[in-house]
């Protein structure tokens, strides 16, 4: 009887663990020319005319660079002190 237990809660386990849908994380960090940067919590095709780089999520600038965090929620990049929509 034990080991109908442990069969059946183990089948259990399994079936949650298939039930959940696993999403991989998908960030980045941008950075535009004048040294704004801000995350990216979803891919997005960033035109070349946007003037920005993609860096993988985890990149920190180097000590004697001129960065500086501006996060934004939404779609777009920082261009100048005005936050542009796509």
């Amino acid at each position: 009887m034990k080991r109908a237990v442990k069969y059946l809660l183990v089948g259990l386990v399994g079936d949650l663990a298939l039930a959940v849908p696993i999403m991989p994380a998908s960030a980045a960090i941008v950075c535009n020319n004048a040294g704004d940067c801000w995350h990216s919590h979803e891919e997005h095709a960033y035109r070349p005319e946007f003037g920005v780089v993609v860096h993988p999520d985890g990149w920190a600038w180097k000590e004697g660079e001129h960065h500086r965090w501006r996060e934004h929620d939404g779609r777009g990049y920082w261009d100048g002190d005005n936050w542009k929509d796509f």
